[in-house]
């Protein structure tokens, strides 16, 4: 049988089931690797195997437990890294990072002797089930996610750490609906160019200036393309041929958005006078509701004055809650990234809210992809209180005549993602044939 191990986007902990996005994508991508390796196990790493099975029933837990204790650089008790020198830490790391890449069943056998003699045993039994898999997977499988940029430099380790152990054991690895920079980090620069370089595949959700950021890593144009979000999939499969009548909503409060308050307080009239003229409501679409963000209450915020009753939108806990939601709008306004694909997807218009290069980059890349069905709005301009009014009327006017055309390059989209996910068949061929060899 073949073993499937997957990487999420999520995060790890009591965030990593609080952001529908990259819940969507996790979601399209087992349902296509089930249907192409239907008779695969398809492990998917985790911190919750509950809330894996609630959104992703045909998964297969792995927990996360033993991952994390492989790939610790812990070295020293924190009573001597105190009184050790930063370049003898930095020595001890990248000795732990040899032997475990040149003797990993001697480390393992030391980390499960470990754990045994401290009364750890489902600690021990984690390590030894996670590189039991490692060591047998057929592929390792990096789910979408938007995570290789500066603002997320642990998890960009921990990926390579994961790429480079499954490089190691000559298994193959894919990555999927991946956004890239932008990045600056040295470290990560020169691990990614080490390692990425040789991954199998890599596809692009989009996003400026991803291509050629692969590029000035060393990753060969054979071995990247540019497919779109898989989680447009969910949103075509909910499309109507009718407009609906509200204002979808979002703002992103993130350190990697730099939106703050006084953002706000401009956007919050803007958004009532144009929902007062237009006589309709204004609907929350959050995407992102764990400790570290919470749209929910930035979109409160928002409605202030309007809405007073309004929870924000914390009760639309599912991707397919929020996209159900989305469907009942004319136009969407978000700083959220999914957001705006879950409403291209349906044919809504979206009015994208960007003031970081990170959101920048995002938004301008879905821009790229829909046209003017996606107008940005960068809030780091002059003026963008007017353009952002004269995108909204923009949107409203055009909203059916762009409706049917959004489809069809959401259509397009998903057909060219789902080729690139019919490679993955030739990539497991090929490593049956080396391995045979």
């Amino acid at each position: 049988m073949k073993r499937i191990i997957v990487e999420t986007g999520l995060g790890k902990g009591i965030e990593e089931y609080g952001n529908m996005g990259d819940i969507s994508m996790l979601q399209v991508a087992v349902d296509r690797l089930r249907f192409l390796l239907p008779d695969a196990r398809i492990e998917v790493l985790t911190d919750s195997a509950e809330n894996l099975l609630r959104f992703c029933p045909a998964a297969v837990p792995l927990d996360n437990r033993g991952r994390t204790l492989w790939f610790s650089n812990a070295v020293l008790p924190e009573s001597l890294r105190k009184l050790t020198p930063q370049w003898g830490i930095n020595l001890l790391v990248q000795l732990k990072r040899m032997i475990r890449s040149q003797y990993p069943d001697r480390l393992k056998a030391m980390l499960v002797k470990r754990c045994e003699r401290r009364n750890r045993q489902k600690d021990a039994e984690s390590v030894a089930t996670f590189t039991n898999a490692l060591d047998e997977a057929s592929l390792v499988f990096i789910c979408g996610a938007g995570g290789f940029y500066d603002g997320c430099r642990s998890w960009n380790h921990d990926i390579l750490d994961l790429v480079e152990a499954a490089l190691e054991r000559k298994r193959p690895v894919a990555m999927f609906g991946q956004g890239f920079g932008p990045i600056s980090d040295p470290d990560v620069l020169k691990r990614a160019s080490k390692i990425l370089p040789q991954v199998e595949l890599i596809t692009l959700r989009g996003g400026r200036n991803s291509h050629e950021l692969l590029r000035k890593i060393g990753v060969s144009e054979s071995k990247m393309e540019t497919t779109g979000d898989e989680a447009l999939e969910l949103a075509y499969a909910s499309r109507s041929s009718e407009c609906g009548r509200a204002l979808g909503i979002n703002i992103r409060f993130l350190a990697s958005a730099w939106t703050d308050e006084k953002d706000v307080q401009i956007i919050r009239p803007i958004l009532h006078e144009f929902a007062r003229r237009h006589n309709v409501p204004l609907i929350p679409l959050p995407i992102a509701i764990h400790l570290g963000t919470r749209d929910d209450l930035a979109i409160r915020e928002l409605l202030a004055g309007f809405d007073e009753e309004s929870d924000g939108g914390r009760s639309l806990d599912s991707p397919d809650k929020v996209i159900k939601q989305v469907g009942g709008c004319r136009v969407i306004v978000t700083g959220a990234y999914h957001a705006a694909v879950f409403a291209l997807g349906q044919g809504v218009p979206v009015v994208a809210l960007a003031k970081s290069e990170y959101f920048c980059m995002k938004m301008l890349g879905l821009q790229d992809q829909f046209g003017a069905a996606c107008q940005t709005v960068l809030l780091n301009e002059p003026d963008w209180p007017l353009t952002l009014k004269a995108a909204l009327d923009n949107a409203w006017l055009n909203a059916e005549d762009m409706r049917q055309t959004m489809q069809a390059v959401t259509a397009g989209q998903i057909e060219l993602s789902r080729k690139s996910y019919g490679r993955i068949k030739g990539l497991l061929a090929g490593a049956g044939e080396a391995t045979a060899v």
